[in-house]
């Protein structure tokens, strides 16, 4: 099925059971529409408005006429980040993937008068509509090809791919495996954005407000963008990775995302130093891919926007647009011997310019240093945003978001689902910061992936990798990372290795792990 018959079929759908819900005539409600975008694998510094060269005009606006965080966190991998943006709750206390004893944004929302409208990845063992969502097109793994996630077509060569199983997509209550798209034409940011603008329409009569939740598989690998968007950025990266995250920085700091003191951290190993790099132009052809990839991306977001106006709802609509985790390090080559940007290829952008995507910080994603958990966060609603235009340092994480929507749409936060006992929200709301003002914000935040942990309390940020010694950084003398001060202020170290230890102990009593 492609994306018009689907969209027709819908329609259809749409003339019988749901328009029964219309309330034609009735004043609007004054509660905003929630639209969340995010983005896949994307450094802190890569969109323009923190400190990019890729054309993000659409995003640059958002924050022109918004609020920019530099101090919004993720959890550094792509199923704990969404599973805790989904319920506002630690991903280890709601076992990530199944997540249990908790209830998602659509839960939380639709019983409250919200229409409920995802597209793009879940990444769950569940599918949106099992969750809440009243509809859902998208990809429920971790990433797939773009040009074709399934079966080879008849005139075109074997889709390349990261491993032999297939990847599961759905269509609200569908499941495919594999899903092979009828038209050739298929893009998966651009059927995101497509089916994303098929649900504004539906449902534009109903009176309700509506949650619409936008996660785009890109930049994440397979390294795939159309050709007219490759082109717009070849040879730009003949610079190298070098040059590029010096001016990455300087751009960062005019802009007041950075305080000057905090140095530039040093190429991370194993990247070489660009002068000594032999294959220059297939280095920039693959940094040109991952750039086009994200500039398709804006071209999207300035779809929807587009879409808000035409309806009449873009004042009193709250768009929040951020990425999953930090820039990506890992080296995914399955088709060596073809080059990055087409159906047949799967590629990663590799180390060196995710060195670059992070900057000023150093590591990458699955890491807990700034690299891999530092995420751009934009805010931007008209009608609501007291200071647009401005920045915030205000730090904040993941959770967040589901407070802040249940305050704006006046919904109760779940207490029980089905028969389990739903975790209290373990966010706090955003919306004091979009007020203009100062929020209580966390005692203490805290991550754990893989063999890291970390813990950030006030302006001290504690880091261990494996059975190594904990690291402590002063986030406000040295956010980059460089000074650890835990052999001179051992007490410390000692004090935010503790509340790592009780955080870890109280999220495994309920049934997690860390």
């Amino acid at each position: 099925m492609n994306r018009r018959d689907f969209l027709t079929g819908a329609l259809g759908f749409l003339g019988g059971s749901a328009l029964l819900g219309r309330r034609l005539g009735a004043a609007p409600d004054p509660r905003p529409n929630l639209l969340l975008i995010m983005v896949d694998d994307m450094g802190y510094s890569d969109v323009g408005c923190y400190g990019g060269e890729i054309r993000t005009p659409h995003i640059d606006s958002l924050a022109a006429n918004g609020i920019r965080f530099t101090q919004f966190y993720n959890n550094a991998k792509c199923g704990p980040t969404r599973a805790s943006l989904l319920t506002g709750l630690y991903a280890q206390q709601v076992a990530e993937k199944s997540m249990r004893n908790c209830a998602t944004l659509g839960e939380a929302l639709r019983p409250a008068g919200y229409r409920t409208l995802m597209t793009g990845k879940w990444h769950a063992s569940s599918t949106p509509y099992q969750r809440g969502f009243d509809r859902h097109f998208g990809l429920t793994d971790g990433c797939a090809n773009f040009f074709n996630p399934g079966k080879q077509r008849e005139g075109e060569p074997p889709p390349g791919r990261k491993r032999k199983s297939w990847r599961r997509w759905a269509i609200d209550d569908k499941e495919f495996l594999p899903y092979t798209p009828e038209d050739r034409k298929f893009y998966a940011t651009d059927a995101f954005t497509d089916y994303a603008l098929g649900y504004l329409d539906q449902y534009k009569n109903e009176g309700k407000p509506f949650l619409l939740y936008i996660a785009y598989t890109a930049p994440h690998y397979p390294l795939h963008a159309w050709p007219e968007d490759i082109a717009r950025y070849r040879g730009t990266y003949m610079k190298g990775w070098d040059a590029l995250r010096v001016e990455r920085h300087k751009r960062q700091i005019a802009m007041g995302l950075l305080d000057p003191k905090w140095k530039l951290s040093p190429r991370d190993t194993p990247a070489p130093a660009w002068d000594t790099v032999q294959n220059k132009e297939e280095w920039d052809l693959k940094m040109a891919v991952y750039a086009a990839m994200i500039d398709r991306v804006d071209q999207n977001i300035g779809r929807v926007i587009a879409k808000l106006k035409e309806l009449g709802v873009f004042e009193n609509t709250l768009i929040l647009f951020l990425s999953d985790n930090g820039g990506c390090a890992e080296k995914v080559h399955t088709t060596p011997n073809i080059p990055p940007g087409g159906l047949a290829s799967y590629r990663t952008v590799d180390l060196p310019w995710a060195n670059a995507s992070n900057t000023p910080f150093r590591k990458y994603k699955s890491t807990d240093h700034e690299g891999g958990v530092s995420t751009p966060l934009i805010a931007h609603w008209p009608a609501g945003i007291a200071k647009p235009g401005s920045i915030t340092h205000q730090p904040g994480h993941i959770i967040d978001i589901m407070p802040t929507f249940v305050e704006l749409a006046k919904a109760d936060y779940p207490q029980k689902r089905g028969d389990e006992t739903v975790i209290p929200c373990e966010g706090k709301s955003l919306v004091p910061i979009l007020k203009g003002r100062t929020r209580e914000g966390h005692d203490s935040i805290f991550w754990q992936f893989g063999s890291y942990r970390a813990v950030r309390h006030g302006k001290w940020k504690g880091v261990r990798q494996g059975k190594g010694a904990w690291q402590l950084y002063d986030m406000e003398a040295d956010r980059t990372e460089l000074n650890d001060l835990a052999k001179p202020m051992p007490e410390k170290a000692a004090e935010m290795a503790k509340l790592w230890d009780g955080w870890s102990q109280r999220v495994k009593r309920r049934g997690g792990k860390a």
